[in-house]
């Protein structure tokens, strides 16, 4: 009988080859179900989307009118809108203390307008004012100022003057 010949001295034998190539294979397994657990949804979440059935679109039987009612137009304060305009030259408009108030102003070009005193600014152009949602919680008077966009300079557009009601 012949004996089987081993491999030189150097080389692996062909059942270690095969149990490398086997571990591989579960490393990689093991890797790739381990990314899929990872990135996939708990299962508590997916077992009440699978349970849950899905829910019939509304008939007129089943919808109910809402029971909430829009309330009045007046808040309860005083509201106040003005506009300053370019061309008004430099006006005085005046808003009551404890009020809100919306304050447009129009322009011939686009800019910037500011309202220093109150830290606001807003861009404008010719076709959209520069608008400003104020709540005058303190008497004062407030310069409003227009930059145009193709110059340096501010020009005061107007005054804002936040004084008490006189109602």
């Amino acid at each position: 009988m012949s004996a089987i010949p081993s491999p030189p001295r150097g080389l692996p034998s062909i059942r270690a080859v095969h149990l490398r190539r086997a571990l591989l294979l579960f490393a990689i397994v093991l890797g790739l179900a381990a990314i899929a657990a990872s990135v996939s949804r708990p299962r508590d979440d997916a077992g009440e989307r699978a349970t849950s059935a899905p829910s019939a679109p509304p008939t007129a039987e089943t919808q109910r009118t809402p029971t909430v009612s829009p309330g009045s137009a007046d808040s309860g304060g005083s509201r106040a809108d003005v506009v300053f305009g370019a061309s008004d030259g430099e006006p005085t408009r005046r808003v009551p203390v404890g009020g809100a108030s919306t304050v447009l102003v129009e322009v011939d070009e686009p800019g910037q307008v500011e309202i220093p005193d109150l830290g606001l600014s807003a861009p404008a152009d010719p076709l959209t004012p520069a608008r400003f949602e104020i709540f005058g919680s303190e008497p004062g008077t407030h310069e409003v100022l227009f930059a145009p966009a193709s110059g340096d300079e501010s020009n005061e557009v107007g005054t804002l003057a936040i004084e008490p009601d006189e109602g």
